[in-house]
């Protein structure tokens, strides 16, 4: 089978939501594993909750992720336009195809009427399902009542039996038809749902395989409805886990930092986002936490993903992303903290502090509270310095008589002083920290002192 797979995200947010992050991985994993094609297709049709620049910040995150995509809006393809909005005199004809073949029928009850309809269901603990009242019209009646009335095409669920696939990973599952709504699939405006753009897109587009999240589920009945109607060959369906809280509950942006643009604000590496999602689902044979995006391509398959993931945990994802980290050479981590920070920094002190600042951090992002130091002087100190005006006037002199400014240096002599002043050591260099830094947690302070600068750090004793 030739594999074609994609992702649909709809710009309906102010980002690629991580939890369409984790489905882009296994489209673009297993494409990549079967020298397939991976296509993005923006699903525009909701008009009402489109977010404006929503489309670009997508694309642009999944550039940054380096999930990069064969066919796409921006890009092209043979199947384009890959913008569900470009595409509605295409829903249009299949779904007044499908009023012909007796598969879908025009509706034109009103707002007022679905809503009462509702409320009267929810007095008598009913299923919120449509009453059908239109399909009771006749097909003649109902082609020269559109002509003036407003209307919706609604899909013709079969009344009895059951409608059944199969998932990859899940088995065969089946739903009561009695227990399916005759959905709409072309609105009143003319733009189809989901359900019919996802399932003529599919076919069109010669998608393969279908791999999204489990609460798509409850909608594949009807997929596989609109399939069958149509008579086209039916896509492999893969329902993975849903990213879940550690209560179990759906990530939800109202409660978790769910954007991709939070993440990388964050300082969060890309290969380290994408290694944590992997583990979303999936164990590496060898009981690896950490590896490539080449290795998980070649370790992976459909069959081995479990219907079930572990809870996201942002804890976890940090020490992952602070071992990636340390897995950088100072060239790249240098690179990346400037990249960070817009290269704004001047290079020489980010790269002098890079081998003080590894083994500590775990984002990128704290990089600057450890170490902003090195770059302005404190404007506010963790510690009353008062009492220790006299004894820093000194140290600041000693110092400033060092001739061979560099770390060993600077801690001898400050040692020395120290014993000459009998003060402990750990209580003077905690106030000496203070007077540079502002801080008392601070990269190791010798070689802090070293890239300051003699002139700056005498500077800092006597005026803090």
């Amino acid at each position: 089978m030739k594999v074609r797979v994609r992702i649909a995200p709809s710009p309906t947010g102010e980002d690629l939501h991580i939890g369409n992050v984790y489905t882009a991985l296994l489209n673009y994993v297993f494409a990549k594993k079967h020298n397939g094609k991976f296509i993005v297709r923006i699903e525009d049709t909701d008009r009402t909750r489109l977010v404006e620049g929503s489309e670009e910040r997508i694309l642009k995150s999944l550039r940054w992720l380096n999930l990069i995509y064969d066919e796409g809006p921006d890009i092209g393809g043979p199947f384009a336009p890959y913008r569900q909005s470009e595409r509605l005199p295409l829903y249009r004809k299949y779904a007044e195809e499908l009023v012909e073949k007796g598969n879908a029928y025009y509706c034109f009850c009103t707002a007022e009427r679905l809503i009462e309809m509702r409320r009267t269901q929810k007095t008598k603990r009913e299923l919120p399902l449509y009453d059908r009242l239109c399909r009771k019209i006749k097909p003649g009646d109902g082609k020269s009542r559109k002509e003036k009335e407003k209307y919706v095409i609604r899909l013709k669920i079969p009344e009895k039996g059951t409608t059944a696939f199969h998932d990859l990973i899940r088995g065969d599952i089946s739903f009561e038809n009695n227990l399916l709504d005759d959905q709409v699939l072309l609105k009143s405006d003319g733009f189809p749902t989901y359900h019919l753009a996802v399932v003529v897109d599919d076919h069109l587009m010669e998608i393969s395989h279908v791999i999204r999240a489990e609460d798509w589920i409850s909608s594949t009945p009807k997929h596989v409805l609109l399939f069958r109607y149509f008579g086209w060959q039916l896509p492999v369906f893969v329902h993975g886990p849903l990213l879940r809280n550690p209560d179990k509950s759906k990530l939800s942006k109202r409660e978790n930092p769910v954007w991709v643009s939070w993440y990388k604000e964050e300082g969060f590496l890309p290969e380290a986002i994408l290694n944590y999602l992997a583990l979303m689902g999936w164990s590496h044979p060898e009981e690896k936490d950490i590896f490539s995006l080449e290795e998980f391509t070649d370790k992976f398959t459909l069959e081995d993903l479990k219907a079930v993931g572990p809870a996201f945990d942002l804890t976890k994802l940090e020490w992952l992303n602070g071992e990636y980290i340390r897995k950088l050479d100072e060239s790249e981590l240098k690179s990346r903290i400037l990249n960070f920070y817009d290269r704004e920094l001047p290079q020489n002190i980010v790269g002098k502090s890079v081998p003080l600042v590894r083994e500590r951090i775990k984002k990128l992002s704290d990089y600057m509270p450890l170490c902003q130091f090195l770059f302005e002087r404190p404007e506010k100190y963790e510690m009353d310095l008062k009492p220790y005006d006299d004894l820093l006037k000194s140290a600041g002199d000693r110092l400033k008589k060092i001739t061979k400014w560099n770390a060993s240096e600077i801690g001898e002599t400050m040692v020395q002083f120290a014993e000459e002043k009998k003060i402990k050591n750990s209580g003077f260099f905690m106030v000496l920290r203070v007077a540079v830094s502002g801080r008392k947690i601070t990269p190791p302070l010798n070689e802090s002192l070293e890239i300051l600068g003699k002139k700056e750090v005498f500077y800092r004793c006597q005026n803090f």
